[in-house]
């Protein structure tokens, strides 16, 4: 096998489609209103690429840890290390250079996004081998994820971090990973357990009732932030947008198998990428030109 195939295997199993969570590191840029400092741009650019690279360095070496219960998962057995075209000793190898150069690059660029990142690191590292079995608290750790992606975002650019901005992100992060553990347990099925350990203490039932806390209190406090975090009222009408993407969201879970990966999600259902679009556009108008 030569090196481009080699190379295309490694960069496959850093799962790039997923670096679209890596986004949240520009919600600080804009709801900053600094989206025309080109400055800042790069340097929210730059964040968001080294997020993807560190978070691909972890799934590399997570790839290697599940190697074998994801030669059971109908999708994921496919993957190059459970599949057998990557080893374990050459996505090990891979993920140490690439994490060791983004955390130097890190460093270089901000220090407060240097603990950022390694804080990340260690968190999604801890979790890979421990954490992810310890119900209730895996989620939360995935919804931490995202909480730090907005915190990267927000201090490479060097502005105030607002808890309304943490605490939406918070909601919206645990009903997204809630949403994957259920699609797990839909789509595994009875091999659900064997795929991953943690789905042999969760069922639909209490799923569905975490679910319905969360989903409620996303609501409740996105439409708050629509009210309180600025000086209109007109976010509000983005509310509708948000109502509509958790509800669709909710639909593909019950219906298809891409509530497992909200960015396959993003990517592949045209109502829910025109939804989180016109959300998007609309509160950038009204934030540039409303606040």
């Amino acid at each position: 096998m030569n090196i481009g195939t080699k190379l295309y295997y490694i960069l496959k199993s850093m799962r790039p489609k997923q670096w679209t969570k890596n986004s949240f590191v520009f919600a600080g840029l804009i709801f900053s209103k600094s989206f025309f400092n080109f400055e800042l741009i790069v340097r929210s650019v730059y964040a968001f690429l080294l997020f993807s690279l560190v978070s691909g360095s972890v799934y590399l070496i997570n790839d290697v840890i599940d190697r074998k219960k994801d030669m059971l998962h109908p999708r994921k057995c496919k993957r190059p290390v459970a599949s057998g075209k990557l080893k374990p000793v050459e996505a090990l190898l891979s993920a140490g250079i690439i994490l060791a150069i983004s955390l130097i690059i890190a460093y270089a660029l901000d220090f407060k996004l240097f603990l950022v990142l390694a804080g990340y690191a260690i968190m999604v590292s801890v979790y890979s081998l421990i954490l992810k079995n310890v119900i209730i608290l895996d989620v939360i750790i995935i919804a931490m994820g995202f909480v730090l992606r907005t915190i990267g975002g927000a201090v490479v650019i060097d502005v105030e971090i607002s808890p309304w901005l943490i605490e939406c992100t918070t909601l919206l992060a645990l009903f997204l990973a809630l949403n994957k553990r259920k699609s797990e347990l839909l789509v595994m099925s009875d091999d659900a357990s064997k795929h991953r350990k943690i789905l042999n203490q969760y069922t639909p039932e209490l799923i569905d009732q975490m679910l319905g806390v969360v989903t409620s209190t996303t609501v409740i406090t996105y439409s708050l932030y629509t009210f309180n975090a600025g000086k209109s009222y007109y976010m509000m009408f983005t509310i509708p947008f948000v109502l509509y993407g958790i509800f669709r969201y909710q639909y593909l879970v019950a219906t298809t198998d891409l509530g497992g990966s909200p960015e396959l999600a993003l990517l592949k259902d045209k109502p829910l990428m025109i939804d989180i679009i016109l959300w998007a556009v609309t509160s950038f108008i009204i934030v540039y030109f409303f606040y």
